[in-house]
């Protein structure tokens, strides 16, 4: 399935030309909605905007350790990672908004908690940082083979957002999966820590890898979840190895953030994200 529009391809939209790992800005996805260039149909909207929500959320989380890591290049490292997924969020929810006359801004702040499609793991509470490295192993280790096959869209607006985040994933997984390793085998400390962040985050796996209609409607726009699953488990599954952690046979939790039915944390992090907005509808600075 094609998102709406003509081709970015085309020589008609050499303005706003798209190709793989174009680093596109959201003002230049709005610009190319504006101009018609590229507009998604109203399903790749729906999963474009599910990609955005992951992404803005985690951001927020991860935000959250800036002045609070264990060391000043934690300090660093996550908040250029939280950067990094904001950047993916604005031009997910940027390409998805554009099918609705909507701004990245509007779909941020003003929505209400169950219109947002996040999945549960990333609105999961910081907790210590090995509960942060351990979703932060997880979400990445499932991003990094999403974004890889979205470069392929046939959408070229998702192809090229993902083509250039598939990057920064790429150090992301690279950042956490070291982090998994040293906690696992420094102290006995450590160790108990990232076996329980792991234990504690490990449920919400399954709920990413879910097919549901949209997935089937966006056809070879989009990205099947349960084709990636086998990917996760070998490359998730090499590291914990080599770490001697173990999580086979721990019961996944129930799903739902897909529909809008989110956990209880995700009210706190929309009422601390969008006050402000809120408070001052189209203020800038």
């Amino acid at each position: 399935m094609h998102g709406g529009g003509a081709s970015l391809g085309d020589s008609s939209a050499s303005a706003t030309r798209i190709t793989p790992g174009f680093a596109l800005r959201p003002e230049d996805i709005a610009l190319a909605a504006k101009q018609g260039t590229a507009r998604p149909g109203a399903d790749v909207a729906e999963y474009a905007l599910r990609l955005g929500d992951d992404a803005l959320i985690l951001a927020q989380r991860l935000g959250h350790w800036i002045s609070r890591a264990p060391e000043l290049e934690e300090d660093v490292a996550l908040g250029n990672i939280a950067l990094d997924q904001l950047g993916h969020a604005r031009s997910f929810l940027t390409y998805a908004g554009s099918a609705w006359g909507k701004s990245e801004d509007d779909l941020a702040y003003f929505r209400r908690e169950p219109e947002f499609r996040s999945a549960h793991l990333f609105e999961q509470p910081n907790g210590d940082f090995a509960a942060t490295i351990a979703r932060q192993f997880i979400a990445a280790s499932y991003q990094f083979p999403l974004y890889r096959e979205l470069a392929k869209s046939s959408d070229p607006m998702l192809a090229a957002i993902a083509a250039k985040a598939v990057k920064e994933v790429d150090y992301h997984l690279d950042h956490s999966t070291q982090w998994v390793l040293r906690l696992a085998g420094g102290t006995e400390e450590s160790r108990r820590r990232m076996d329980a962040g792991l234990k504690l985050m490990w449920p919400f796996v399954g709920e990413l890898f879910e097919d549901d209609p949209l997935t089937a409607k966006v056809g070879d726009a989009g990205v099947v979840p349960s084709s990636l699953k086998e990917e996760f488990d070998r490359g998730t599954g090499a590291v914990l190895a080599e770490a001697g952690l173990d999580v086979s046979g721990h019961p996944m939790a129930t799903g739902g953030g897909r529909q809008g039915r989110h956990s209880e944390y995700l009210g706190f992090i929309l009422a601390e994200m969008q006050v402000l907005a809120r408070e001052f509808p189209g203020a800038s600075w």
